[in-house]
């Protein structure tokens, strides 16, 4: 069994895995999950897509991302769970503080005496509001589609040795440029963060990975977008007193190549799980 060295890390920000979709990377996710030992997790939105969410599709690649979040939890990680826009549904807990998991629709962050404000991003888009945003959730779902037809593609491609194409990222591009162009959201969030004297600005929301300098007339700030894991898969990761983008490489994971045999239920054992000696009556 192949097993790898840790990374400590201090700060980790994931965001838009759009677990219960066939688009999401699982596997690489869950992956690089276990591959690291953060101080804090960040789950900036989308980890769970309830706009296309069905009881049909929700396979085990998806459930070892949440059980290796529930392991952080459990090695006394805190993760601070922000909403987006396809959970928001999440929001109506919003302040809810479970031990070491907090559900939140913003974080602020003081770290080396530095400022990093979190949030998701789409209340900075038009496009998950009123009607644009029914129009927004049947294009999601024809993304769905179009990641399906995708992969079929890319596996005749690979058969003939050529290299994979990137329809999905292709459209997304497009969608977001228009976006950008309509809303400017990070221009934006980047105004607001400088009036508010912070030093950094996180999103995600729009599947862009980004780390750049924004100026005005009043100051600069950094913001950055840990991008998704539909796609591009990536994060934030803040070690070394600096923030950086982790760019996810099949390569240094070889154990995504190992088999895994798939468990077989067991209910015959000679062990008593609990032993209760008398019930209240």
């Amino acid at each position: 069994m192949i097993t790898m060295e840790k990374r400590a890390v201090d700060v980790v920000v994931i965001s838009d895995v759009h677990l219960g979709t066939y688009g999401c990377q699982a596997k690489k996710l869950a992956a690089y999950l276990k591959s690291i030992t953060p101080s804090i997790l960040i789950l900036n939105g989308d980890i769970f897509d309830a706009w296309q969410f069905s009881k049909r599709y929700f396979p085990a690649s998806h459930m070892n991302v949440l059980k290796e979040i529930i392991n952080h939890i459990s090695n006394g990680i805190r993760v601070f769970y922000i909403t987006g826009n396809h959970d928001e549904t999440l929001r109506r807990y919003s302040a809810l503080n479970a031990g070491n998991l907090v559900l939140t629709d913003k974080l602020v962050l003081e770290i080396d005496n530095k400022m990093t404000w979190i949030f998701h991003g789409d209340v900075f888009d038009n496009t998950t509001k009123g009607w644009a945003k029914t129009l927004a959730k049947l294009g999601s779902s024809g993304y769905g589609a179009l990641i399906l037809l995708n992969r079929s593609i890319n596996a005749v491609l690979k058969f003939f040795g050529k290299e994979r194409v990137s329809l999905s990222k292709s459209v997304m591009e497009g969608v977001n440029k228009a976006v950008t162009k309509i809303n400017d959201f990070e221009t934006t969030a980047a105004e607001i963060a400088i009036e508010k004297h912070y030093d950094y600005v996180i999103c995600g929301h729009i599947h862009k990975p980004q780390k750049r300098v924004i100026s005005n007339e009043n100051g600069s700030v950094t913001y950055l977008n840990s991008g998704d894991w539909v796609e591009h898969c990536t994060a934030l990761e803040y070690y070394k007193k600096e923030w950086k983008l982790f760019e996810f490489e099949e390569s240094a994971f070889p154990e995504l190549k190992v088999e895994k045999e798939k468990p077989v239920p067991n209910v015959i054992t000679d062990e008593i799980s609990y032993h209760i000696s008398s019930l209240a009556g």
